[in-house]
């Protein structure tokens, strides 16, 4: 069994810290060398910086890539007819977006990735599945966008999928009703982008008042937007608790670039890496490795990319690692917390958030 197959067979929070860096070494070393033999641009880049992976101590000696450059550059590992899929970020109005091509290899690790993380909070029993979002989004002629990528990854771990927006982007309030009323007293697996969950499903449950206490709300992107409302992770949750007696909800961070490593909530709060994929805090001057309590550049890690040098990004993301290997969270790794976005960067997630009244999509 390879590396990736025995990780993704384990629990996914389960590995100390210590025991974490040394794998990450291993399997971000090996990755960086097959990308500098298979992708091209890799390799010029390589030569360029004087790149030499075998030389690495640790992770944090490796090369990284800024996450923008595949709004400018296509990076392959593999040949064009092995191309598979593409997953495309839908970057802000007038922006570039990023473009990843996947093998299946690659799409297949994703997927196993996706289900060992998400099987850890919703179990092995598939739950009817409310999803805020237009069930349009699963068919978008140009490409496969990086929120349909993430609406199909979730309704693997559902049944009966309701689409709760219309493809105009307007809740089916009626249908909504009927298929709470129909479920009335199961657990149900909620999912949507955080501002539509909170501009439209919140608003419709506190009219309708189902009690869903035993269902489970999965949401990621569109910070920016509550925040502009003064509303936070607490006051989020607090409303939906309120609301319709939802208290199992998490939050994860992803990103188009490296679709498959997801770091999901904890019980505390914080974001928790996987076993295979890993943070680090960087400083925005000296881009030297930053200690836990520092704030600085967010860097991901991920053992899952081959068909694209994506394993090592500099995202444009604030963070602070708080805990490692925390006994009180339950969850072993670094917890961390996303502060913002860096100065003078460009806006951009994997939210595809709705705003209203416009009726434009845009990612923050």
């Amino acid at each position: 069994m390879d590396l990736m197959s025995r990780l993704i067979a384990m629990p996914p929070f389960s590995m100390p810290q210590h025991q974490k860096d040394g794998v990450m070494l291993e399997g971000l070393r090996e990755l960086c060398l097959y990308h500098l033999d298979h992708c091209e641009e890799y390799r010029r880049l390589g030569k360029v910086f004087d790149w030499n992976p075998a030389e690495a101590r640790c992770a944090e000696d490796l090369p990284w890539l800024p996450v923008g450059i595949f709004k400018t550059h296509r990076l392959l590992s593999v040949s064009e007819h092995e191309v598979y899929t593409e997953v495309v970020s839908s970057g802000t109005s007038g922006r570039r977006p990023s473009r990843v091509a996947l093998d299946r290899g690659t799409a297949d690790l994703q997927a196993r990735a996706l289900s060992s993380i998400m099987t850890g909070v919703l179990g092995k029993q598939r739950r009817p599945m409310i999803v805020i979002d237009s069930e349009s989004v699963l068919h978008d002629p140009k490409s496969f966008s990086a929120r349909g990528a993430g609406v199909l990854g979730m309704m693997r771990f559902g049944r009966r999928p309701f689409f709760a927006l219309d493809h105009q982007m307007q809740l089916r309030e009626k249908e909504l009703s009927g298929f709470l009323k129909e479920h009335a007293g199961e657990s149900l697996l909620i999912f949507g982008f955080t501002f539509m969950v909170w501009e439209f499903f919140l608003q419709a449950v506190r009219r309708l008042g189902p009690d869903l206490s035993s269902s489970i709300l999965i949401h990621s992107g569109g910070w920016k937007k509550l925040q502009a409302r003064a509303v936070d992770n607490a006051d989020f949750k607090a409303a939906l608790s309120s609301a319709a007696g939802i208290r199992r909800i998490y939050n994860f961070y992803g990103m188009a670039e490296q679709v498959g490593s997801v770091f999901l909530e904890g019980e505390d709060g914080l974001l928790y890496p996987p076993v295979f994929a890993d943070v680090v805090i960087r400083d925005p001057i000296s881009w030297r490795p930053l200690p836990p309590g520092k704030e600085g550049v967010l860097q991901v890690l991920s053992l899952i990319p081959r068909s694209y040098p994506g394993h090592s990004l500099m995202t444009e993301d604030i963070g602070v690692i708080e805990s490692i290997d925390s006994p009180a969270a339950g969850r072993l790794g670094k917890g961390f917390r996303i502060i913002g976005r860096a100065p003078e960067s460009e806006i951009r997630g994997c939210s595809d958030t709705f705003s209203p009244p416009s009726g434009r999509m845009s990612d923050e």
